[in-house]
């Protein structure tokens, strides 16, 4: 009797063991899964390049970041299991997607473009729903095989479960993530790096107060009474060229040529040309929320701040943070459909027709993708090619918008730029802009000027290459009164000149969180190539 007892009690604990391996194995292909990415890029593409330490370092982090949350999963009871595969989908939903579209790995400075771009993520579910689905496949199928695994442990033993086990696990579980901020240790698993980036970003020291501003500006005679910045999106610099500067022919203007963006993201591409760039001097450790802005030097040279946004309804995007915020006299949000930018050539041009004296900043709503979603639809058929769609929505936003901003305008007292944030990759399957790999055209953008006659007369004979957006800074500066040497030492050259130095952020554009060195590159080639 005890001997068959003893049979069935053995073979009760070697199925236990078995399901607690398979249990095991299922959670570890769920985890695979889930960290797909940094698997690949820390673990083997550190082994492919032949840095078996930090391979090993990562994997066996990974590790350990596995095991905590494999005994938190078969320890929790229900509920609490359900709120931790909750929280880690979705974290895992926002690493996986963001890593197949970008191919690269969320970090802080990645998470705070994300949270910046958040308006476009309806663009963004429109143009990539095929890789979003397939997103969604897999962090489904990493979760199902959490679920099973979690299903199988359970039935193979009874887990014990008290306030002591609560605290230690819930202890144990959170220790991975204090341990990556205070060891030479990586990656943090896509199951919980989202919230340990969030809490980095919101930790983070509030920003600092911006610089005064140190020059003097003059009482300059010929200064415009209104000074305008157009900044359009995603507007790529040959398709303008071929599409929208015909119908300037009889307007005039100056044409600048091919100019390079200060980044090929919207958000540090504006708060680039916002800030003001030292060219000459920048690198990792520049504060581009230290500078005095645009903002400061149109204060002290007399002018009214007016930010105009066609984008957003709420509160400023593209990382302009309360310090900025404090120095812009009038925000005014003005999203409205297709038609959004000639509303805001309409409002422009009423403010032009006023007295007193004004600098504009003016983000218009352009051409992001899905490119579709910006003009009227059955224009064209749906399964035209990506150009045309692109070229359909360019002509839809601004085959009317220069006529309608310069409608009866003193075009003596005025002084208007017109650029773009970043310009289009429009190679079908490409993403079309902020890519990892950074192409030419995701830079090129136009870069045109309608100035009073005096002014006008400096850039008679100034080059049409060679440009960067850098050079908006200080030829306002110096349209506002500000002296031209000061300036252009200060900053860029003037635009009558190329730029002294191609310059491009990356999406961590400011400090972030505990890190204090930002993305950027400067050199003497244009951007991309």
């Amino acid at each position: 009797m005890r001997r068959n007892e003893t049979k069935k009690g053995a073979a009760r604990g070697a199925a236990a063991v078995r399901r607690l391996v398979a249990a095991a194995l299922l959670f570890g292909a769920g985890y695979a899964v889930a960290n797909r990415f940094p698997l690949v890029h820390t673990v083997a593409y550190r082994l492919a390049a032949g840095d078996g330490q930090s391979a090993a370092t990562a994997f066996l982090f990974l590790a350990f970041q596995a095991a905590v949350f494999m005994a938190a999963l078969f320890l929790f009871p229900r509920r609490w299991a359900a709120v931790l595969l909750v929280l880690a989908g979705a974290s895992i939903l926002v690493n996986i997607g963001y890593a197949q579209l970008v191919a690269e790995l969320l970090d802080a400075g990645s998470l705070a473009w994300l949270i910046a771009e958040v308006r476009q993520a309806g663009n963004a579910a429109g143009e990539f729903g095929g890789e979003l689905l397939w997103v969604a496949a897999q962090v489904a199928a990493a979760l199902a095989l959490l679920v099973a695994a979690r299903r199988l442990a359970r039935r193979a033993v009874t887990t014990p479960w008290s306030k002591d086990w609560a605290a230690a696990t819930l202890a144990l579980l959170m220790a991975p993530s204090v341990v990556y901020r205070h060891a030479a240790v990586w990656p943090e698993g896509a199951e919980r790096s989202l919230y340990g980036l969030a809490i980095d970003l919101v930790t983070a020291p509030p920003p600092p107060p911006r610089g005064a501003v140190e020059l003097a500006p003059h009482r300059a005679a010929d200064a415009p009474r209104h000074i305008v910045w157009v900044i359009d999106e995603s507007v790529a610099e040959a398709p303008f060229r071929r599409l929208i500067a015909p119908t300037l022919a009889d307007t005039r203007h100056l044409d600048f040529g091919t100019a390079a963006a200060m980044g090929h993201c919207s958000a540090p591409a504006q708060v680039a040309l916002r800030s003001g760039v030292d060219v000459r001097r920048v690198d990792e450790s520049t504060d581009l929320r230290r500078t005095p802005s645009i903002w400061a030097y149109a204060r002290a040279a007399g002018y009214r701040t007016v930010m105009i946004d066609g984008q957003t309804s709420g509160a400023p995007q593209n990382l302009l943070l309360p310090p900025e915020r404090a120095l812009i006299d009038a925000y005014r949000p003005m999203p409205g459909g297709i038609e959004t930018d000639l509303k805001v050539a309409d409002a422009i041009n009423r403010d032009l027709k006023s007295h007193g004296k004004s600098f504009t900043y003016a983000v218009l709503r352009g051409v992001h993708f899905q490119y579709r979603d910006h003009y009227p639809a059955g224009a064209i058929p749906a399964d035209s090619p990506v150009a045309r769609h692109y070229a359909t929505a360019l002509s839809w936003s601004k085959s009317r918008f220069f006529e309608r901003l310069l409608a009866g305008v003193d075009r003596e007292q005025v002084a208007i730029v017109y650029t773009s944030d970043h310009g289009q990759n429009l190679i079908p399957g490409a993403l079309p802009h902020c890519s990892r790999e950074a192409v030419a055209d995701e830079f090129r953008v136009p870069l045109i000027a309608f100035l009073p006659p005096r002014i006008a007369a400096r850039y008679a004979d100034a080059p049409r290459a060679g440009h960067s957006v850098s050079q908006i800074f200080p030829a306002t500066l110096i349209w506002m009164g500000y002296d031209a040497a000061a300036v252009t030492a200060r900053y860029d050259r003037d635009l009558s000149q190329p730029t002294a130095r191609f310059v491009w952020f990356g999406r961590t554009v400011i400090p972030t969180g505990g890190e204090t060195a930002i993305d950027v590159t400067a050199g003497s080639k244009f951007p991309g190539e």
